[in-house]
């Protein structure tokens, strides 16, 4: 019996200016762990979310791209927590917590590269 194609994760190609400064960023403000690194590129996660960070010192930055620089919603358990967390961090928060009148309550983030990262949480009725 053949057995039918399954996504079973996702991780995220970021390119950025400063490797090293960007690997740092991910660990100490975002609560990120290395997960291998070498050859122009950084690895990390956090809980189930992957990046793969790559050193493109000449390319366009993501902050040169608007609202394209958005990557990735991802879902988590207690978002109060969360943005609480980055608030203390100062880290750049792009929409502030709110209730969404698509049942999420949501925030968003804007990294030191400019890709911006949404949150979200289902509201419980």
């Amino acid at each position: 019996m053949e057995q039918s194609a399954n996504i079973v994760g996702a991780r995220y190609v970021l390119a950025v200016k400063n490797l090293a400064a960007s690997a740092k960023y991910y660990k100490d403000q975002l609560g990120f762990e290395s997960v291998w690194d070498g050859e122009g590129w950084h690895f990390l996660k956090r809980d189930k979310f992957f990046v793969m960070l790559g050193e493109c010192a000449d390319d366009v930055s993501a902050f040169e791209t608007n609202n394209h620089s958005y990557f990735a919603y991802l879902d988590v358990n207690n978002i109060d927590e969360l943005f609480s967390e980055y608030q203390l961090k100062e880290i750049e928060i792009g929409q502030p917590l709110a209730d969404k009148p698509w049942g999420q309550r949501e925030f968003s983030i804007r990294t030191i590269d400019g890709h911006r990262i949404m949150f979200g949480q289902a509201i419980e009725n």
